[in-house]
């Protein structure tokens, strides 16, 4: 009776958590559940120069974009170091269609600059159909501007050209150029997931009240399953996981003059020491480098203390293990508990850093409680692995303390991703560690909620390592005692 008591009070609190979180999620997340900003590829490096573009000339760059709508156009003109006078037309043009346009007085055009033009309201578009950004102006030879083209792409060290067909070329009087106009078109694309966000909450509400219906009901006939034998086991260990908690926690600050106090210093005294290193040996040129370096120290420090903890949770549990009867997991589960306190602790200098460094905190900054979540998961799916591994291979800890060091660099901690070649950048993002890091800081220094398929990266790259530690886990963990 009690352990049904327990389930029943369980289930109701999963669904009403569930519905919570969805409505939560739903409106923190704004408009980047509804649609997303979308843009051509990044402007081309100019290596030429128009005519002046004078009454009676026409301008056409084609391009396509996979949005719904176009709200904004970026071009990089020219004045010829004068101020001109009249109008420039900045027009969308699909066929012989005027879709839009924005009218730009020709004094306002700074010479070699970019020019941003934004339409009053957002042309609407089909994604994906071919369209001609057309430039007019009613300017006179002596009065008039021009625009930039080329056909080379930037990269870090120096540029390559670009690939084009004759369909990608700028023409000039329906003359083709050389190149394309360096320009960029940016609009929003509606994302389905948020027309059909509502009923997808609702088909999981109703799957979470069968499932829990179908456990009470073989629960009622006397059969149990996963989950209630660890709601049992959570609630009858209850004690002892504090117990343990307490052990590792005071264990690590044994004997230290300032104690506790390390959780708040070490990673500022981290982020202190890389930022003077990047930002001045190495001349970052990150926007907001320290809450940027700051993020990525306290989810990758966490990361390092819960998996190293967690590798010796079995071993070093040798003699709990073959005397007394516990579920093994426990002993991973408390020590990534342990290093929580630390990571909530480190959470607080985070704060300071973000507050001084001019970032705003909004409500969307609780969406950082899911990016902790998946990192949570993250390492304790790989700590149950390493435990696993540890018991029957120990030089397991020597091993994982090189990977982890490899993982430090391959992860973006103190350094941009823009930085990895194109070709590596498919190997580069099934690092786990990657997804949850650029989600926190979308969170916390952007201030806004990233795509949905920010979400299902990092779900993906949390639960499947989690998933994959319990069945080594719980495959391997009646041969523990065999073996420690």
């Amino acid at each position: 009776m009690v352990e049904k008591k327990t389930i029943q009070k369980a289930a109701l609190y999963s669904i009403l958590i569930f519905a919570i979180v969805a409505v939560f999620f739903y409106y923190a997340g704004g408009e980047q559940f509804k649609s997303r900003d979308v843009s051509t590829d990044d402007p081309v490096v100019a290596t030429g120069g128009l005519p002046e573009i004078t009454a009676g000339h026409i301008v056409k760059q084609p391009f396509t974009l996979d949005a719904d709508n176009i709200s904004q156009v970026k071009l990089t003109m020219a004045t010829y170091d004068r101020v001109n006078t009249g109008v420039l037309i900045v027009s969308i043009r699909h066929g012989e269609s005027i879709l839009g346009s924005a009218t730009v007085q020709l004094e306002s055009i700074q010479d070699n600059t970019d020019l941003t033009v934004v339409f009053e309201r957002p042309i609407n578009i089909t994604p994906g159909e071919e369209l001609e950004l057309c430039l007019e102006s009613d300017g006179e030879t002596g009065n008039a501007v021009t625009a930039y083209y080329g056909s080379e792409i930037s990269l870090a060290k120096g540029s390559v050209e670009k690939p084009l067909s004759k369909e990608d070329l700028a023409q000039f009087d329906e003359t083709p150029i050389d190149g394309i106009l360096c320009f960029q078109v940016s609009g929003r694309e509606s994302l389905v997931f948020g027309q059909f966000y509502w009923y997808g909450v609702a088909a999981l509400f109703v799957l979470l009240v069968l499932y829990w219906l179908v456990v009470i009901k073989r629960l009622n006939r006397g059969k149990t399953s996963m989950s209630v034998l660890f709601i049992i086991a959570m609630k009858k260990y209850k004690f002892l996981i504090k117990q343990l908690v307490s052990r590792d926690f005071k264990a690590k600050y044994k004997r230290s003059v300032l104690g506790v106090m390390w959780s708040f210093l070490n990673p500022i005294l981290m982020m202190t020491v890389q930022y003077i290193v990047f930002s001045t040996l190495f001349k970052s040129s990150i926007p907001n480098f320290s809450a940027y370096l700051f993020i990525g120290i306290v989810c990758f420090n966490f990361f390092s203390e819960a998996t190293s903890m967690s590798l010796q949770s079995i071993s070093g549990n040798a003699a709990l293990i073959t005397k007394v009867y516990i579920p093994k997991y426990i002993y991973p589960v408390s020590r990534v508990i342990s290093s929580c306190i630390n990571l909530l602790l480190s959470l607080i200098p985070l704060l300071g850093v973000l507050l001084i460094t001019g970032n705003h905190i909004s409500l969307r900054s609780l969406l950082t409680v899911f990016g902790l979540v998946c990192l949570v998961a993250l390492a304790l799916g790989i700590g149950m692995i390493l435990a696993s591994m540890m018991v029957f291979f120990r030089d397991t800890q020597f091993l994982w303390g090189v990977i982890i060091t490899i993982w430090n660099f391959a992860t973006p901690i103190f350094y941009p991703e823009s930085i990895i070649p194109a070709q590596y950048m498919t190997v580069y993002k099934m690092n786990p560690l990657y997804h949850i890091v650029r989600f926190m800081r979308i969170v916390l220094m952007d201030g806004v909620s990233p795509d949905p398929k920010a979400y299902l990266f990092c779900i993906l790259a949390s639960f499947i390592p989690l998933a994959l530690g319990i069945l080594i886990f719980k495959k391997c963990q009646d041969r523990f005692a065999l073996y420690v």
